[in-house]
């Protein structure tokens, strides 16, 4: 119920969330280790969440949209409740007309942790070989 005694709308299905994380690891192309690592959890909760068994605190939900550069109400809904274009006219928008693709991944970099540098560094020294061909 919210404050004026209305039941609300929003169910958050759990699988459905889980499934959200899942694919963004995958996308990123983190494994379910290095990515608890890098959200600082266990391996085990982190699969449970991707599993559907447990509900995160928003804390964690907030880490994880960080990581996987997800809006919360996209992870959380599968959607977002705004026009895409408020959401695009965002200052803080990590992909902005006025940068190069070099300086957004400064930026991007300059965001990470110590850990997900390391990861980013593994990833990269890995691909160049195949993208130098």
């Amino acid at each position: 119920m919210n404050q004026a005694g209305q039941k609300s709308n929003y169910v958050i299905d759990l699988v459905a969330l889980g499934q959200r994380i899942r694919a963004g690891r995958e996308r990123m192309l983190l494994t379910r280790a290095e990515f608890a690592e890098i959200l600082e959890l266990s391996d085990y909760y982190l699969g449970q969440l991707e599993r559907g068994e447990r509900q995160a605190s928003l804390m964690v939900l907030l880490k994880i949209c960080e990581c996987l550069h997800l809006s919360l109400d996209y992870l959380i809904l599968g959607g977002t409740k705004y026009p895409v274009n408020e959401i695009q006219d965002r200052k803080d928008s990590y992909e902005t007309k006025e940068t190069t693709g070099r300086e957004e991944l400064y930026r991007l970099l300059y965001s990470c942790t110590d850990e997900e540098v390391s990861l980013i560094k593994k990833l990269v020294k890995t691909l160049l070989p195949y993208i130098r061909k």
